[in-house]
C-alpha cells in the first residue's frame, strides 16, 4: 500500500486520483484503517492525504454520526502531525459536515459524544473537531439562528475550550450572524473582521466568511462588502475557482455584469480542472449565478435603453410645450395689436364721416386717436412679455 501510494507521487492528478480511492476502498474492505502519517493537508499533490481524506469519508458517509467524528479525531490525534491538524480538522469536518447536512445529529448526540474524549489538550481539540461537524451540517442547511445558539451555548463548544478563539470558529459566528433576523449586521461585521485579520487565517476561513456575505440578510453595502473581500481572496487563491464564485456573486450585486460574467466563466473553467466530489452540484449552482447575471445584464440594457427613451421624450415634450407656450403669447400679441388697428378704423371712419369739425381738428384727432390705441397695443404686448418672460426664466436657468 505505501509503495502504490508512493509511485501516485510521479502521476498525473486523475491517475493519483484513482490509485488513492482504490487503496481506500482496499483499507475499508479489509475493516482496516490507515496506519500511515499525514504529513500534509494538501488534497492534490499528497497522496496519503488524498487517500485518508477518501477513507474517512467513506466512513462518514456510510455513518454520519458524531460517534464516526470522534473515531476520526482519535485518529488524527496519533497519525496528522500538529502543524497540519487544526487544517486537516477544518477540512475533514466542515467538508464531511457539508456532505452530510441530511442527518443533523441533536446537541445532546454530540455531546454525549464529545463526553467520552475525557479532559486535556485532546478533549478541547475533539471537543472542536465535533462541534465543527455538527456546525458544517448546520451551515450547510442555513440554519442560522440554530448554528448561533450551537456555537455559543452548546455544552461541545465549551469543550473546545481556547480552539474556539480560531479564526474558522470566528468565522461561523459571523456566518451565523449574517443569516440570522435577530442579530445585527454591526455585530457581524464586527466578527467578520476579527476573523479576516487574524493572522492564523486559513483557506476554510475565507471561505466561510464569503459564504456568510453571500447568504447574509440583505443589507445596505452588501454587495460591496462581498466584492471587495471576495477580490482580497481571489488575490491569495488565484486557482480557487470557489472564490472566483463569490467574486462573481459580489460583482452581481453591485451591477458590474460584464466584469460577474468573466469571474463565473472562470470559477466553471476552475472547477472543471479541480479534483472535487462536489463537481456537479458546485457546476449547477455556477451556471445558476451565471444564468442570473446574464438575465441581470439584460435587463439592465433595457433599464438604460427605456431610460434613454424617456429621457428623449421629455425633452421632445419640453420643446412642444414651449412652442405651444411661444405660440400663445405670440396669438396674444396679434390679437391686441389687430383689435387696436380695428378700433383706429371704425374711429376714424366715424370722426371722418361724422360731425362739423374742421379737418385740421378731425386729422388731431385721429391721431391722439391712433395714439392712444397704439400705447394700448403695446402695453398689451409689453404686459405679455413680462409675464411670459418671468415663467420662462427659471426653465431656463433648469436647462
Amino acid at each position: 500500500m505505501n509503495s502504490r501510494l508512493d509511485g501516485a507521487r510521479s502521476v498525473d492528478v486523475r491517475t493519483r486520483e484513482r490509485i488513492c480511492e482504490e487503496t481506500a476502498e482496499a483499507l475499508l474492505a479489509a475493516g482496516t484503517v490507515p496506519s500511515f502519517e499525514v504529513r500534509s493537508a494538501d488534497l492534490r499533490a499528497d497522496p496519503y492525504f488524498r487517500c485518508a481524506d477518501r477513507y474517512w469519508r467513506s466512513r462518514f458517509l456510510r455513518r454520519p454520526t458524531a460517534r464516526t467524528a470522534l473515531e476520526c479525531a482519535r485518529w488524527m490525534s496519533d497519525h496528522v502531525r500538529d502543524e497540519n491538524w487544526g487544517e486537516v480538522a477544518e477540512q475533514w469536518a466542515l467538508g464531511n459536515g457539508f456532505l452530510n447536512r441530511g442527518s443533523v445529529e441533536s446537541t445532546e448526540q454530540v455531546a454525549e459524544a464529545v463526553g467520552e474524549a475525557g479532559a486535556g489538550p485532546e478533549a478541547e481539540r475533539t471537543g472542536f473537531f465535533l462541534t465543527l461537524f455538527q456546525a458544517g451540517k448546520l451551515r450547510a442547511n442555513f440554519c442560522f439562528d440554530e448554528l448561533h445558539a450551537f456555537l455559543a451555548f452548546s455544552p461541545p463548544a465549551a469543550t473546545a475550550g481556547s480552539l474556539r478563539e480560531r479564526p474558522v470558529f470566528v468565522a461561523l459566528r459571523s456566518f451565523a450572524a449574517f443569516g440570522s433576523r435577530t442579530l445585527t449586521v454591526a455585530y457581524a461585521c464586527e466578527l467578520l473582521e476579527q476573523a479576516w485579520s487574524a493572522a492564523g487565517r486559513t483557506r476554510h476561513t475565507v471561505d466561510i466568511c464569503l459564504n456568510g456575505l453571500a447568504f447574509a440578510a440583505p443589507f445596505e453595502g452588501q454587495g460591496e462588502l462581498l466584492r471587495d473581500r471576495a477580490a482580497e481572496a481571489v488575490a491569495a487563491y488565484p486557482d480557487d475557482h470557489m472564490f472566483h464564485g463569490r467574486l462573481a456573486a459580489g460583482l452581481h450585486l453591485c451591477g458590474q455584469y460584464d466584469a460577474a460574467l468573466r469571474s463565473i466563466d472562470t470559477a466553471l473553467a476552475l472547477l472543471a480542472a479541480s479534483p472535487t466530489a462536489s463537481l456537479g452540484a458546485l457546476q449547477d449552482q455556477y451556471l445558476t449565478k451565471r444564468d442570473a447575471i446574464q438575465e441581470g445584464r439584460l435587463r439592465a440594457l433595457r433599464d438604460a435603453e427605456q431610460q434613454r427613451r424617456w429621457e428623449r421624450q421629455a425633452v421632445a415634450n419640453a420643446q412642444v410645450e414651449r412652442s405651444l407656450h411661444t405660440s400663445s403669447v405670440r396669438a396674444v400679441e396679434v390679437v391686441a395689436v389687430f383689435t387696436a388697428a380695428i378700433a383706429f378704423a371704425v374711429g376714424s371712419l366715424q370722426v371722418t364721416l361724422t360731425g362739423d369739425l374742421a379737418l385740421s381738428d378731425r386729422l388731431w384727432l385721429l391721431a391722439a386717436q391712433g395714439v392712444g390705441l397704439a400705447v394700448f397695443a403695446l402695453l398689451t404686448v409689453g404686459g405679455t412679455w413680462l409675464i411670459t418672460r418671468s415663467r420662462r426664466g427659471p426653465d431656463r436657468g433648469a436647462e
